[in-house]
């Protein structure tokens, strides 16, 4: 029989069904324990793994580096500078190419367009390592992490604050529902997740028995909380006023006031990283001092504290990418009636 997932790319999360999106996070789980036993996982013995990088990468490029040579493959990076790509080759033409060359393909850039011409073009896997839409691996971390914590997904309420209309806040929105999470948006009207992606996510959560909530509320939107979630007020190439956004997201920053506002001491703390918690870093210190600030999204106390989860999250990212280049290239046993 057939791997039930063998040569799929992994785009978004809704190519997927939610019994599938379940296979990968527990199969991300099982290849955490094989590591961590030192036991070998070379399902992917002898491929070649073109990792294509439009944007810059801390924990994406990392893991997926890692994840391909523990399972046995030879992975190259090719940033934005190092090939034609877009610029003297058109998207089409760079993906046959590496198509006829590399056995699987991870991009991260902007466009979701992009990734799906990769994956149409090339005949190979592709999985999306971050667009503007989508971020479906961070998901698979970020729902790894979670059931880690709290032993089950099914009836949690984790709640997405900051803004709303960037990929993690549509990737939590669409894939907690699928997997009948309770998700709740916390955003300015302005910031709020586009109707076609809220719609989209009430009709999952109508056939997995979850709730949808978005609001302007930022009280609202945290109560009774298993998991409070945020991501950078800015995203990587949006050109905006940060003056006009920290005054509009101010009032959904992550900090201890808002984490009691849950009413629950279990609360976990979810970020997807990097974070501007502190004025640490260059971006931090030169908007400390313009805005006065000396955190945005996410204070560093509650960062730093005992309920955050944050680099248990970045660390799953491994196992997660893992498990989406085995079962996509490694011609495993996974039947299909698994699924049905």
């Amino acid at each position: 029989m057939n791997n039930h997932f063998q040569g799929q790319s992994l785009l978004k999360e809704i190519d997927f069904t939610p019994a599938e999106l379940t296979y990968l996070i527990d199969f991300a789980s099982h290849l955490k324990a094989l590591k961590a036993q030192h036991i070998p996982h070379s399902y992917l013995q002898g491929k070649n793994i073109a990792l294509l990088f439009e944007k810059t990468s801390t924990r994406t490029r990392s893991a997926f580096t890692v994840a391909a040579n523990d399972l046995g493959a030879h992975p190259e990076f090719l940033g934005q500078h190092d090939i034609q790509f877009g610029t003297k080759e058109s998207v089409a033409d760079t993906a046959k190419v590496l198509g006829s060359m590399f056995d699987g393909i991870e991009f991260r850039g902007f466009s979701q367009q992009t990734v799906a011409d990769l994956a149409k073009y090339s005949g190979v896997p592709v999985w999306n390592g971050l667009t503007d839409d989508w971020h479906p691996t961070q998901i698979l971390a970020d729902f790894l992490t979670l059931k880690e914590h709290f032993g089950y997904l099914k009836g949690l309420t984790l709640t997405y604050v900051g803004d709303g209309r960037n990929n993690m806040a549509n990737s939590l929105l669409v894939a907690g529902s699928m997997l009948g999470i309770n998700v709740h948006i916390g955003a300015p009207a302005a910031l709020q997740p586009a109707a076609e992606i809220v719609a989209l996510a009430q009709k999952y959560a109508a056939n997995s028995g979850s709730t949808v909530l978005v609001t302007d509320d930022p009280k609202a939107a945290v109560a009774q909380a298993d998991a409070l979630y945020t991501d950078v007020w800015v995203s990587m190439g949006e050109d905006v006023d940060y003056g006009q956004r920290i005054k509009q997201l101010l009032p959904f920053q992550i900090n201890t006031e808002l984490l009691a506002a849950t009413g629950k001491e279990t609360t976990i703390v979810m970020h997807c990283l990097p974070a501007l918690h502190d004025l640490k870093t260059q971006v931090g210190a030169e908007l400390g001092a313009k805005y006065q600030m000396d955190a945005f999204e996410i204070t560093d106390e509650v960062f730093n504290s005992p309920q955050s989860v944050v680099f248990e999250e970045a660390a799953n990212r491994l196992p997660a990418i893992k498990a989406v280049m085995a079962a996509t290239l490694g011609d495993l046993f996974i039947p299909d009636s698994l699924f049905e």
